[in-house]
């Protein structure tokens, strides 16, 4: 491709010779020379920001005012409030939210087509990356053959949905797959697509090199800040409009820098590290901020913990974490398999730009906190929040105050027993250790004996997601505790299902150089497959036997994974707490089977002789870490493991290629349907109106995720979903899951607001989908919400603070928009939900001086008006007259989210998407 900039070069376009070799770049330095002010103590994740600005200046979407803007920035403390069209590199998808996206542009080709344009305007400018990795989910666990028999069966399920990414890649410019089986997308992209420093080739035909940005359709698309690489996640409406050219509306954001002095010491993690980072950070506020890590820690932190940290940045609520280039990144990218040109350029460029951090490094930032890593200790964090830090020696303390909250209004005396069936008669119960007569406790009878549960029991240990197994630190520290585990005769308990997903087939390479892959497997960490797996809800069923248990008898099972995400109802409909840990602490709780446990004390099980064995007696020393680290994770086993990406196996070579310019929509088919987004639209946008007597569809409290209002898990039979696909002669083995059918709107229309644990406040201690209907009548949200649609009615959400934190999740936004709402108000957004509503037409208010709902009094009979919508201004406060069951009215006063100018345009289009499909055909 060939990218096209606007700027008039001769201001602060300079030459670089690196290796013999001379490219252009836009100059931070040569526009400070140029008059247009002092950039030098901006952070380096600004100057990227700058540089953007710098490379499309054009005198209309960006000007030099917006490029002296940062000047006022660094000159007023960190602080401003300029919009800017900012323009990313590239975008990263997954499957889960790159399907919808790819339905999406062919519905968007056959919405051009109806409007007299041309078909091959539907194309990505910019490059685009899908790596399918959200669909292997762990049927299989605990044997040789689990990696085998879960890939098949993930090609028995989604084949549908592999034949049209296939399509798209054939239909499509600029668009790349990366097959099943190769990893998880953030991993792929920090170990083989970021080059921190791009390159191309511009309109005069010049190779022009600039900082590696992106947009992912991942909120965790962050990971790659860790290599000084800028990129966060946004919804796939916004990514989509990113591909076809649309910059991306952003405010001058704060910047937070946070100093990192010291290093770890014996016995912690790096990913004990992120834990604290994440609870100082969401503790300190930085939704909608960048963060920024600078200090002599840095020195001392590997890239790989880099990495950790920066994609847990939407845990900490921040847009991005990010980490200047230094020397780690250079000897990360080597290692990892880096071309050396291109690792010379970076160094060159970062230095001549300004973005590099030496000792001296020191910007301005809007606001700073620190942490001395030599008192971090051992963590875990839950049970439903990655925030929730508890250190180690406390966790089994505070899962027994956990329960006890839980359970304090029961009667010791209905205490639930599973009845033995079995012969000779019941066993006696044994005591929980640190019971504090809160729990409940029963029998699971199973083909190989029978065993107690009760509260507390964990039931999956999985080692998943990038965020940690993207680090050979802790994963070569996972395989010494079982090696050393295995050594000593103990395994995991039998409740347990324990399992292995790697972010990349590097991982096993190492393991296995290692020797370590053996002991895993020794005590049931078989490789499952290479994909997100536990960590987006993908761990599969327990046992029958187990999930009864569970179920009759109102046990809180207990998950431990080695994930970013703990969220109700998100990791298994049969766990209610679970927990994020290190994966050497994932192996640890296997061994030992319950949170109720002090680890740190008690024995995790006996040898073979009968002795106690200690976690202080499997765990490993940072030594022995490093030793094998460096020896089995080595630069060869990068670049064999990535030398054919994008070809996949034999199963996927087998995947059929059907369809032209456009898409021929199968009507038989339950995974993609062509949605109604742009069927019937005129070529001119409308206009916005006011809100007329509108009801409740919820009303919701605080950290409603993304999770909560779209699930991306497996649904029941009984749901609006698994009712749909019952119709269609669908049986509930081939039901999959929510977020693998998102091409089909029907479905995730029926499954919006469906999550299992969300509580709408309307009606009485329930939990699931369910609502009030036009009759007042207690319903699910999708009949009710058709129901009102019936009559004409517009609908309005009530939340409260941090709605929809979490993953960035297009459809939270798109099935609230097909529902029929027009409004969502709430005391606070996460900033990409906030944006995916604008994107889909939904207004987001926020609440002002002092109301919530709450305080309201909202019971979800009222009916609510809001006005100066047809006259509104980005970020206007606008009067919302609340109509009660009795008749009586409160105005209040509601700030709308509308931030910018150009989402104004969006909503008056109907979304981000008809603003772009229109703009394309009028050219």
């Amino acid at each position: 491709m060939t990218i096209t900039v606007g700027h008039d070069s001769s201001k602060t376009r300079r030459s670089l010779t690196v290796g013999g070799s001379t490219i252009a770049y836009y100059s931070i330095p040569a526009a400070e020379e140029a008059g247009l002010g002092a950039f030098s103590k901006l952070p380096a994740a600004l100057k990227v920001v700058l540089e953007n600005m710098l490379r499309f200046e054009d005198g209309k979407t960006v000007t030099s005012d917006d490029i002296k803007a940062f000047s006022a920035w660094a000159e007023n403390g960190g602080k401003g409030n300029r919009e800017l069209s900012y323009r990313p590199a590239r975008v990263l998808m997954q499957d889960f939210t790159g399907v919808p996206a790819v339905v999406d542009l062919a519905a968007m080709r056959d919405g051009i087509k109806a409007l007299g344009g041309d078909p091959q305007k539907i194309n990505p400018l910019n490059p685009v990356d899908l790596v399918i990795d959200h669909s292997v989910m762990i049927d299989e666990f605990g044997n040789p053959r689990a990696f085998q028999m879960n890939v098949d069966r993930e090609y028995e399920r989604n084949m549908e949905r592999y034949e049209f990414l296939k399509w798209g890649q054939s239909a499509f410019n600029n668009f790349r797959v990366v097959p099943p089986g190769t990893g998880i997308c953030h991993q792929v992209n920090l170990e083989y697509l970021a080059q921190t420093v791009w390159t191309d080739v511009d309109q005069s035909g010049e190779e022009v090199a600039y900082p590696d940005t992106l947009v992912g359709t991942d909120s965790h698309t962050t990971m790659v800040n860790g290599a000084a690489v800028l990129g966060w996640g946004v919804g796939g409406i916004e990514a989509e409009a990113a591909m076809l050219g649309q910059p991306i509306s952003m405010l001058i954001p704060e910047v937070v820098g946070f100093k990192l002095t010291g290093e770890m010491v014996e016995g912690t993690t790096g990913t004990d590290l992120v834990l604290k980072v994440v609870e100082m950070l969401r503790e300190k506020g930085v939704v909608g901020k960048f963060v920024e890590f600078y200090g002599p820690g840095l020195d001392n932190l590997p890239l790989a913990q880099r990495a950790t940290i920066a994609n847990m940045a939407p845990e900490y609520g921040a847009t991005c974490g990010f980490f200047p280039v230094d020397d780690e990144t250079l000897r990360y990218m080597r290692q990892t398999g880096r071309d050396e040109d291109r690792i010379a350029l970076v160094e060159a460029y970062a230095k001549a730009n300004g973005m590099w951090r030496g000792p001296d490094y020191d910007p301005v930032y809007t606001d700073t906190l620190g942490l001395d890593m030599t008192t971090v200790v051992p963590a875990i964090s839950g049970p439903k929040r990655p925030q929730d830090f508890i250190a180690l020696d406390k966790a089994a303390t505070t899962f027994g105050e956990y329960i006890g909250g839980l359970r304090s209004a029961e009667d010791a005396s209905e205490k639930a027993e599973v009845r033995w069936e079995g012969e000779g008669g019941q066993p006696e119960p044994q005591d929980i250790p640190g019971d504090n007569g809160n729990h409940k406790r029963g029998y699971v009878v199973t083909d190989e004996g029978h065993y107690q549960m009760h509260d507390g029991s964990i039931v999956i240990a999985s080692i998943t997601s990038c965020t940690n197994t993207s680090n050979p630190y802790v994963m070569i520290g996972a395989g010494l505790v079982a090696r050393k585990a295995h050594a000593l005769g103990l395994t995991r308990k039998p409740w347990v299902k324990t399992s292995l997903a790697p972010g990349s087939q590097v991982v096993s390479q190492y393991l296995e150089a290692a020797g370590l892959q053996d002991d895993l497997d020794a005590i049931g960490f078989n490789l499952v497959g290479y994909g997100c797996t536990t960590c987006i809800g993908n761990s599969g069923p327990l046992d029958p036997e187990i999930s009864k248990a569970i179920n009759d008898y109102d046990l809180v099972a207990t998950s431990v994974l080695s994930g970013n995400r703990n969220f109700e109802g998100r990791i298994s409909p049969d766990v209610r707490a679970n927990y994020l840990a290190s994966p050497p602490l994932v192996v640890a709780y296997a061994l030992v089977g319950d949170m109720n446990v002090d680890i740190t004390t008690a024995p995790l099980g006996q040898d073979r002789d009968g002795n106690d064995v200690y976690l202080k007696d499997i765990w490993p020393t940072n030594k022995e870490i490093a030793e094998l680290v460096e020896k089995t994770v080595t630069r060869e086993a990068f670049q064999s493991k990535y030398a054919d990406v994008f070809k996949g196996d034999e199963k996927w070579q087998a995947v059929e290629v059907n369809g032209g310019e456009t898409y021929d929509w199968p009507p038989q088919s339950t995974y993609i349907q062509n949605p109604p987004y742009f069927q019937g639209m005129g070529t001119e946008p409308g206009k916005i109106e006011n809100i007329e007597g509108a009801r409740e569809l919820l009303v919701l409290g605080d950290m409603v995720t993304t999770d909560h209002i779209s699930p991306a898990g497996s649904f029941a039979t009984t749901s609006p979903a698994g009712q749909y696909l019952l119709e269609r002669q669908v049986q509930p083995r081939e039901f999959n899951s929510y977020g693998s059918r998102r091409g089909n709107h029907e479905i995730m229309m029926r499954g919006t607001f469906a999550n299992i644990r969300i509580r709408n406040e309307m009606l009485d201690g329930v939990e699931g989908g369910y609502t009030k209907g036009p009759d007042g009548e207690q319903t699910s949200v999708f009949d009710a919400a058709m129901a009102y649609q019936e009559q004409g009615t517009p609908l309005v959400v009530f939340g409260g603070e941090q709605y929809g934190a979490g993953s960035s999740r297009d459809w939270a936004a798109k099935g609230t928009a097909l529902l029929g709402v027009k409004a969502v108000i709430a005391e606070s957004f996460e900033r990409i939900h906030r944006s995916n509503l604008v994107g889909m037409g939904v207004i987001p208010f926020e609440f002002t001086g002092g109301d919530t709902r709450k305080t309201l009094g909202l019971t979800g009979d009222e009916t609510v008006s809001i006005k100066g919508l047809d006259t509104i201004k980005p970020l206007a406060e606008v009067p919302c007259e609340i109509t009660f069951a009795d008749g009586t009215k409160k105005e209040i006063t509601l700030k709308c989210r509308i931030d910018t100018a150009i989402e104004i345009e969006y909503i008056e289009h109907g979304g981000v998407l008809h603003y772009v499909l229109r703009n394309l055909a009028k050219s």
